[in-house]
């Protein structure tokens, strides 16, 4: 039957991309319940501080406002730049009629017909596209940062530190979602040499990613992330 030479890549590519969207769900949900268990929430937590801090002595803090804010344009912008690049090489790839691809379908579990050989690299440019796009929104609101943060505050001013810390936590969670949503596509270039190891990479990524975003919550440590837990207001971290 013609589906089994579909069933490596109906079966192993879709539980890949499960097993990393069910990774990144439980990360969400451990952020909303227990922030300072994870890397991403101790982070927001101090930028609610840190944008106050700083407009509160703007005349001696401004290189330091400039650095921080020109070091994240730039990581976004490098990340941005970096998914266009990759983007238009599978456009070209994919409107291409060289094959160069040929030869490897000796060595390429899987389906490696023109249905499934086109569905593998739209698949993979949809994500670098969002991935683009979510790093551009990024710089946009750190643009926004730059500009407003050196403003004079008075009673009439609408510029608060709320208004930034706000901005400056869209930035950062948009880059945050790009850089993810990065990840998630380097497995899938792996689709195109078969579906198993698109599978045993999103595995080797998870325990990667788990080491990146939780702190260690034995001893010490642990105990005064249960305090800050049991401390904190009701306020959302993301």
């Amino acid at each position: 039957m013609e589906w089994k030479k579909y069933y490596l890549d109906l079966m192993l590519v879709p539980l890949g991309i499960v097993i990393t969207i069910g990774y990144h769900v439980w990360l969400w949900h451990k952020v909303r319940t227990s922030p300072f268990t994870t890397t991403i929430g101790i982070n927001a937590h101090g930028q609610r501080f840190w944008v106050p801090a700083m407009m509160k002595d703007m005349d001696k803090k401004n290189i330091i406002v400039v650095q921080t804010l020109r070091n994240l344009i730039m990581a976004s912008t490098l990340m941005a730049t970096t998914s266009i690049l990759l983007s238009a090489g599978l456009g070209a790839v994919i409107s291409s009629t060289y094959g160069v691809k040929k030869p490897l379908n000796d060595v390429v579990y899987g389906a490696h017909g023109e249905f499934m050989l086109s569905l593998k690299y739209v698949t993979i440019l949809t994500i670098f596209l969002f991935s683009f796009f979510c790093h551009t929104l990024s710089i946009r609101f750190l643009n926004q940062i730059c500009v407003l943060v050196a403003i004079p505050q008075d009673l009439n001013s609408m510029m608060t530190p709320q208004y930034l810390t706000e901005l400056l936590e869209r930035g950062v969670i948009l880059n945050t979602a790009g850089n993810r949503l990065f990840y998630s596509a380097l497995p899938l270039l792996l689709w195109i040499f078969g579906p198993v190891l698109v599978f045993l990479c999103s595995m080797a990524m998870i325990p990667v990613l788990y080491n990146l975003d939780f702190v260690c919550t034995e001893g010490n440590g642990g105990k005064v992330k249960a305090d800050l837990n049991g401390t904190r207001d009701d306020g959302d971290y993301v």
